[in-house]
């Protein structure tokens, strides 16, 4: 088995799109916040044609098949309300879809796997972060 990881939503497109390296992933236990899955609906929501929203909707469907998507809960909350105020704290704001995404990985123990550096999720409290 390999790492533990969760998913930020550039990493969910860069595997649909193929330009990220699958196969590095073929060990790991895979997970993704169900904010992703809004986030990426998003993109389903404004592509440009149909055909495009048709491809995006089927490429969600085969990812939330093969991975565990994980619900916003009490706990959930809890780690998310720590991270929103060390932010404050610290003046470093961040977004609020990131901080989720974060909480989930302090209360998991996942490493976030994320290419958006402005991020910054290796540096909160009791969150990993790796780029892939």
């Amino acid at each position: 088995m390999g790492r533990r990881l969760i998913l930020d939503t550039n990493v969910v497109i860069a595997y649909e799109r193929g330009t990220l390296d699958r196969a590095s992933l073929d060990e790991d236990e895979l997970a993704i916040a169900a904010i992703t899955v809004a986030e990426y609906r998003v993109g389903i929501e404004m592509a440009d044609t149909v055909a495009r929203a048709a491809d995006r909707a089927r490429a969600l469907a085969a990812i939330v098949s093969a991975v565990d998507v994980l619900d916003y809960t009490d706990a959930t909350a809890a780690y998310h309300a720590r991270l929103i105020a060390h932010v404050r704290h610290a003046g470093t704001p961040r977004g609020a879809h990131d901080l989720i995404v974060a909480a989930h990985a302090a209360e998991t123990g996942r490493i976030i796997l994320s290419r958006d550096a402005k991020a910054r999720f290796g540096d909160l409290p009791n969150v990993l972060a790796a780029q892939p």
